[in-house]
């Protein structure tokens, strides 16, 4: 066959004289017509016919250029020649590197020269008539590289074909491989300007039959046209994937080759692939402009528009989108590449356009598609949530507002879009529920072990949780209903972390009951297939507040959201008990774990995060064991929270705004006092203890009408009176107040003032209204008194609250031991050198050893009149107020000393000593330390004159020094259920009631309704 193609080339003289004349400048003699036969025969046959040996391969090849030189019409026979030649240097070059020696470097080197002289010739024919030579050179060079590239593939020296560097070096050092690219580089560059596409088909053929051998091929060629390669590459894969798509559907038969029966579009993929390392940019553009001009209406062509370009055939056009999805299916990475800039190509205009395109197309053809886009959305690994976005903004009805610039779709587009999103979600949900298939087959391995399908879509989207829940919670009509599926889909696929995050973000975020419900439903989809999920949601909650990754704003909102959730127990308990109560028992026990990691928040320098605060802890369960130290600093923190919060109420009334807040939180401070109160013992009295050093504190001694004092008890000068003169510490000791006191002895001295200077300066200090006092102090008692009341120490919940007592009017008793604690506390703040053994009274002469000491007391009770308060709820918890027997000595005798030097002729005149001594009277009657007839003295105190008042507070001195103030003349009365005392034991009253009979009888004119009260 090749004999008669050669002969008849020769025959044909025309065609023959128009190539030689193109070549009479050749450097090397024309042939005569005898030579020229016998260089044919030579060729054809192998043999010399002049000398009639066989050629060697060298001299044949030689041959094989010397006709191609002067016979260009024999170039197919030559060509097809000449791939021997190439294989045969392309062998003995990797035999001699796998050898590493020179047995087969003259056979190398031989044929070299031959190639070199070759690539002369064919390079001197494209630039001579690139029309005639291009083509039929680029295609038996690409061919040929890919021939040689996967027949010694499997070569020792050959790197594997996925190290594409390693192959490009070896190749390219080959003489033969370095030949044959340079030659298709020259035929691509001169058929740039009138016929790109063939080139580019024949690589694209080879490729498809010699990957992935020959992709260091096409690498190389793309680097070095990139923009051409990636625009011809795409132009030739759309009309492949045309002509296949025709031909399936019967409309249109392609006659070609075999190669152009194999679908290109994998060749595609892969070269595409190969530039987008260095050329993604170039890709992407592209790509998206492809996909624009498929959907610009058709235009006549341009004058320097090529004739073949697919823009100008309208059955290109609508496979272009098909095409490009079909394309981003086969590859992950392309589709990621213009994903992003897509989604923002994607305006309401070219929408629209894309619906026109997408109109015409079949039924089953549009669904495919539809099909393909949500496999693709699926697959994609990174721009989900702006593919999302787009999704749920476009497909939102017209109705709702949408945020941002994105104005609103046309409906066909909507419907489209909501149609897409239906779908997605459809595959999403299966994918998620069917991944770990066959898992369950093999009972020893079971379905956490086994491999589990990635999703990518989800994958990406699980680091934008806490932005999904933001768009969930807007509550959009039927977009947030897909988001609250999206993302129980999310957490259910990434697992209990990611269904952690979500709740914990939507606890987060939600702004009120509606928002909040879908924290409940989001927590009913998942505790189906999740346990514990309450607990570790709640745990990352408080791992934020560690890390103060919330602003004030969150923060108060969660600790809001956390205590509506508790609350709402309380619907179960009047008959609405429901999915709501589940999660709310369980946030209930799981903040109950954490709350020490709560109680510091507290003291939050936002009122509104402590406010917060405090209502969570007074709703939620307390647990039912806890660290000492972790109780002891949430008593604290409580107690100081509460002091906070009477603050915070009196300056809401100062500057007129709304108290409702500030109501609550001490009403939420109060309930959580109580409830720590009746948790233990130890929580009790701490909570008791610092209940009282607070109010007796010199910051807080205001909000209950008091003032600060120094050591001595004396008010403080304000700063504005005795200016800061600087420190010095020979002033400091020579200042009375420093020195130490010996109480009782001859250095017991008064200071008065100093000589000279004349009194100390007594200040007005700025009191509080007597309105807001009252409140506080009874505020203040309130809290002492539930404190003191809580009969179950071991709950949660003080039982005299949830049960009340069986008379309306009737007091709550006072537990004798919390009483205890509070009279304790009161004598050590106000009297701290008191032995607690100082229980009996001594005579009334023995107060003059005590001077200092009781003027201390009078003046601690003068600067802080809720002692007096205080006084009364202990003198409740009999027998309680024994244990303040010192301080209760210190201000009688203080009160006797100023009634004795008193020259008034009314007791009136001295409203503070006359109130003083009433409620002192009347807490020791309330206590039982006096009987009722000495216990009502005090109702004659404001008709007497100061005198007569001192001989009635001796006479209750001298009862209480005979009849000392001891815990064990108390018993207890099981009826009562009180500490009660049997005067009778204690001798005659008689002797001690004479001096009252006595100023009766004086001033029965004023005192005569009073007497039936001292009657024995």
């Amino acid at each position: 066959m090749l004999k008669d193609q050669t002969m008849s080339v020769v025959l044909d003289g025309s065609p023959l004289k128009a190539m030689q004349s193109s070549h009479t400048h050749s450097p090397q003699t024309a042939l005569s017509s005898q030579e020229l036969s016998q260089e044919i025969k030579s060729f054809i046959n192998g043999i010399d016919t002049v000398q009639g040996r066989k050629l060697s391969v060298r001299e044949h090849a030689r041959c094989a250029v010397r006709l191609l030189r002067s016979v260009p019409a024999c170039r197919g026979a030559v060509l097809e020649h000449l791939r021997g030649v190439y294989d045969e240097h392309v062998s003995a070059f990797l035999y001699n590197l796998e050898t590493e020696s020179d047995a087969s470097s003259a056979v190398s080197a031989n044929l070299e020269d031959i190639i070199q002289e070759v690539h002369g010739v064919l390079s001197e024919f494209i630039c001579l008539n690139p029309r005639a030579w291009a083509p039929l050179v680029s295609t038996w060079a690409v061919d040929l590289l890919g021939q040689l590239s996967s027949k010694h593939a499997g070569r020792r020296v050959a790197p594997h074909s996925s190290s594409l560097n390693e192959l490009l070096q070896l190749w390219m050092s080959c003489a033969a491989t370095r030949s044959l690219m340079e030659a298709y580089s020259q035929c691509l560059a001169a058929m740039l300007a009138w016929c790109p596409d063939g080139c580019v088909n024949a690589l694209l053929d080879t490729s498809v039959q010699h990957s992935p051998h020959f992709d260091w091929v096409v690498a190389h060629i793309g680097s070095a046209f990139p923009g051409t390669i990636i625009s011809r590459v795409l132009a030739c894969g759309l009309k492949d994937f045309c002509s296949h798509g025709a031909k399936d559907q019967g409309l249109m038969v392609m006659v070609g080759d075999k190669g152009s029966r194999v679908p290109k579009i994998g060749s595609v993929v892969g070269i595409l692939g190969h530039l987008a390392v260095h050329h993604s940019a170039s890709i992407r553009k592209e790509l998206l402009r492809m996909f624009q001009e498929s959907l610009s209406p058709s235009s006549p062509l341009s004058p320097t528009s090529s004739s073949t370009s697919w823009e100008s055939s309208p059955q290109h056009r609508r496979a272009a989108v098909p095409f490009l999805l079909q394309l981003a299916a086969m590859s992950p990475n392309l589709f990621g590449a213009v994903s992003a800039e897509l989604v923002e190509l994607l305006r309401p205009p070219v929408l629209l356009q894309l619906q026109a395109l997408l109109q015409g197309l079949p039924r089953e053809e549009l669904d495919n598609m539809l099909g393909l886009a949500v496999h693709l959305i699926s697959q994609s690994p990174s721009g989900g949530s702006r593919v999302l976005r787009f999704l749920a903004d476009t497909a939102t009805p017209a109705s709702v507002i949408i945020s941002g610039p994105t104005p609103s779709p046309h409906e066909g587009v909507r419907e489209g879009c909501d149609r897409l999103l239906q779908m997605l979600l459809l595959h999403l949900h299966k994918l998620v529920f069917n991944r770990s298939d066959g898992a369950e087959v093999n009972s020893h391995h079971p379905a956490s072990s086994q491999p589990q399908r990635v999703i990518p879509f989800l994958e990406e989207l699980q680091s934008h949780v806490g932005e999904l829940c933001a768009e969930t919670l807007r509550l959009e009509r039927k977009r947030h209903l897909w988001l609250h599926q999206l993302l129980c889909l999310l957490s259910v696929y990434g697992g209990p972390s990611v269904a952690t995050e979500a709740l914990c973000q939507l606890l987060t975020q939600a702004h009120n009951p509606e928002e909040l419900a879908l924290a409940w439903q989001l927590h009913t989809t998942l505790s189906s297939c999740m346990a514990g999920l309450i607990p570790a949601a709640v745990a990352r909650c408080v791992a934020q507040i560690h890390t103060h990754t919330l602003g004030p704003r969150k923060l108060k909102q969660l600790l809001l959201n956390l205590a509506t959730v508790i609350q709402s127990q309380d619907e179960e308990r009047r008959g609405a008990a429901g999915v709501q109560s589940s999660m709310a028992i369980q946030v209930g026990s799981a903040v109950s774990g954490h709350l020490h990691d709560f109680g510091p928040l507290l003291l939050h320098g936002d009122s509104s995060v402590s406010h917060a605060t405090v209502r969570l802890l007074s709703c939620s369960p307390l647990p039912r064991t806890s660290s000492p130290a972790h109780l002891l600093l949430l008593s604290r923190a409580a107690v100081t929270h509460f002091f906070m919060a009477l603050r915070r109420r009196v300056e809401g009334g100062k500057v007129g705004r709304d108290g409702g807040q500030a109501a609550e939180a001490v009403n939420c401070s109060v309930l959580l006092l109580s409830r720590l109160a009746a948790y233990s013992p130890l929580t009790l009295k701490a909570v008791l203890q610092q209940l009282v050093e607070g109010s007796l504190h010199k910051g807080n001694a205001g909000l209950f009408g008091g003032q600060i004092a120094d050591m001595s008890g004396a008010p403080l000068p304000s700063p504005s009176v005795s200016p800061d003169i600087g420190a010095s510490l020979l002033d400091i000791n020579c200042r009375f107040g420093n020195i130490v006191n010996f109480s009782g002895s001859v250095w017991s001295v008064f200071h008065a003032g100093v000589i000279g200077k004349g009194l100390k300066v007594r200040t007005d200090t700025q009191l509080l209204d007597p309105s807001g006092v009252m409140q506080n102090v009874q505020t203040l008692l309130t809290v002492v008194v539930q404190c003191c009341s809580s009969s179950g120490l071991n709950g949660s919940i003080s039982s005299s609250r949830l049960s009340p007592p069986s008379e309306p009017d009737e007091p709550l008793p006072i537990n004798a031991e919390a009483a205890k604690v509070v009279a304790v506390t009161l004598v050590e703040n106000v009297c701290p050198d008191v032995a607690n053994g100082e229980l009996s009274w001594p005579p009334e002469e023995h107060a003059r050893t005590t001077v200092e000491r009781d003027i201390h007391i009078r003046r601690c009770f003068e600067a802080h009149p809720v002692l007096f308060p205080l006084l009364q709820v202990v003198a409740a918890g009999r027998p309680a107020l024994c244990y303040c027997s010192a301080v209760l000595r210190g201000l009688l005798a203080t009160l006797l000393a100023h009634w004795e030097a008193s020259r008034e002729m009314l007791s009136t005149d001295y409203p503070w000593h006359l109130q003083a001594s009433c409620l002192l009277v009347s807490c020791m009657g309330e206590g039982q330390l006096l009987p009722p007839i000495l216990a009502n003295v005090h109702e004659a105190f404001p008709h007497l004159t100061p005198f007569e008042v001192r001989l009635l507070l001796l006479a209750v001195w001298e009862y209480v020094r005979g009849n000392g103030p001891m815990p064990q003349k108390f018993v207890f009365s099981s009826e009562k259920g009180l500490f009660c005392r049997d005067f009778s034991r204690d001798g005659d009253v008689a002797r001690y009631v004479a001096p009252i009979h006595s100023v009766l009888h004086k001033n029965i004119d004023r005192l005569g309704h009073l007497c039936w009260r001292f009657q024995l």
